[in-house]
């Protein structure tokens, strides 16, 4: 193709996708709700929280369940759930922080159930600790489960994807991917790892012109699943502590429509445009005022994190 005619086509291109967003915006997600009835959806960190009530909420859809977790008694009781509801389901013990295990039970998968149509890559870790309190063990172990497991994972099953141009890859990060917490040095970088991994991952499928297999990225806020228990906001009004059940709804209607990016709330959006325009001091003594430097102080998380 003639580059002054490549140009042109991107500049429409361009203007395009942009009215686009802004008439999809405007229709209801159930009449632009893709069909995943059948598909294959293996979900990592299957076992409590958010992955479990996925689980539930593509069973209710008619998916076909793929369940990873470390947590073998936990993954079963999200299988029984599933179960109830119909589902097939069926449930791998996973440590997805060993690339030698993720690919090995890839492997498996593959043989035993069939090509996965959806990747959510859910498992997660919390240390809670200042970066010289945490011993480096489990500085390593954050970031092998929070962001280096999406590489695993999407090494495994990626090329069937894109033999097919067809899939979907969703990556669970958080809202401290985008803003650094105190406290959470670890956390916060592993999330930024995975922010930036989904952000590469789709500018390569769109260099391939992959259009078929798409990919979202979760940035969710505090959420009231016991990870970070103990920790406060300062102005719930303005950044709530969200429902697991409300978060798990949001991230299935992201993946049926197809949507990049998911933050949770929506006002956090305010907060990463001012983290780009504010001089960092400014941006720092609003990060202050909100909590931000404090939020940390009370952390409990679960009982058991690694």
């Amino acid at each position: 193709m003639h580059p002054l005619v490549k140009q042109i086509l991107n500049h429409l291109l361009f203007y395009y996708y942009i009215l686009e967003a802004i008439v999809l915006f405007f229709i209801p997600a159930r009449y632009r709700s893709k069909n995943v009835s059948g598909k294959i959806v293996l979900i990592t960190g299957a076992g409590s929280g958010i992955g479990r009530l996925m689980a539930i909420r593509f069973a209710k859809l008619g998916s076909q369940l793929v369940l990873w977790d470390l947590n073998e008694d936990g993954n079963d009781q999200t299988a029984a759930e599933c179960q109830k509801l119909g589902a097939r389901v069926t449930t791998y013990t996973c440590d997805v922080s060993r690339p030698d295990a993720v690919y090995s039970v890839a492997t498996q998968v593959k043989e035993e159930v069939g090509v996965v149509d959806i990747l959510i890559n859910n498992a997660g870790v919390v240390t809670g600790k200042r970066l010289l309190d945490c011993p480096d063990t489990m500085i390593q172990k954050t970031m092998e489960v929070n962001s280096m497991a999406h590489f695993w994972t999407v090494k495994a099953f990626l090329p069937a994807m894109l033999s097919r141009n067809q899939g979907h890859v969703v990556t669970i990060a958080s809202a401290a991917g985008w803003i650094g917490v105190s406290g959470a040095v670890d956390y916060c970088s592993s999330k930024f790892a995975a922010v930036g991994f989904d952000e590469s991952l789709r500018a390569e499928l769109w260099a391939r012109n992959k259009t078929g297999v798409h990919t979202t990225v979760v940035c969710p806020y505090l959420i009231d699943t016991g990870m970070f228990a103990g920790c406060k906001t300062r102005f719930p009004s303005i950044l709530p502590t969200l429902t697991p059940e409300d978060v798990a709804d949001k991230i299935v209607e992201a993946v049926l429509t197809n949507k990049a990016l998911l933050l949770l709330p929506g006002t956090l959006s305010i907060a990463l445009v001012l983290k780009n325009f504010l001089p960092v001091k400014a941006s720092m003594t609003l990060g202050s005022f909100l909590g931000s430097d404090t939020f940390m102080e009370t952390f409990r998380g679960r009982e058991k994190q690694m």
